[in-house]
């Protein structure tokens, strides 16, 4: 039997020997796929923190852009709002400016846009009550010889300033009206002036 057992035996530490091989295999096996998947997780992660890192960038600079987009938009309604006042303001001047001054400055104008001198001229209520006659007188002595221009009957519903008529063809001379072309014509100017 010693012979039996001694091959048993053989058998048993050959297998043994090669259960032992293969589990440092299988260990060594399970090793390197742990740490190939460790790796893989670590650069997936890494990965993951970068694109994390990069897209909060992104909506940051995204958030900034709007921040100062909507800065720029508050500084410019800021700015029109003053440009508006100045003009509001340069309108009440010129409605307030005493009667001699008043009928001297629609005069110049009447004698600017007339072109027969036998214009009618349009004020509004007020303004022809208070120096509807002195318009006219200065106006026509400003034009001379050819000077006819004549007050209206009517009236017409404008904050100042007047209207030219001549037969059908009516010039609009009212403030608010010339205001408006100049604004726009000086609105880059009287900002640069008011923002310096």
């Amino acid at each position: 039997m010693k012979g039996i057992e001694k091959i048993t035996a053989r058998i048993e530490a050959d297998a043994g020997a090669e259960t032992a091989q293969i589990l440092r295999e299988a260990e060594e096996r399970a090793a390197q796929v742990r740490a190939d998947y460790e790796a893989q997780a670590a650069s997936q992660s890494a990965a993951a923190k970068a694109a994390g890192q990069e897209a909060a960038q992104r909506q940051a600079q995204r958030l900034e852009s709007a921040a100062q987009m909507e800065a720029k938009k508050r500084m410019l309604a800021a700015k029109q709002a003053c440009v508006d006042e100045a003009f509001a303001r340069a309108q009440k001047k010129l409605m307030d400016l005493p009667d001699k001054e008043y009928a001297g400055l629609l005069a110049k104008m009447a004698v600017q846009v007339s072109k027969t001198g036998k214009e009618e001229i349009l004020l509004n209520a007020r303004d022809r009550q208070r120096v509807g006659q002195q318009v006219v007188a200065q106006a026509n002595a400003l034009l001379g010889k050819r000077g006819a221009l004549t007050l209206s009957g009517e009236t017409r519903d404008m904050e100042g300033g007047l209207t030219l008529r001549d037969g059908k063809v009516e010039v609009n001379c009212a403030f608010e009206t010339r205001l408006r072309f100049l604004r726009e014509e000086m609105a880059a100017q009287v900002a640069g002036i008011l923002f310096a």
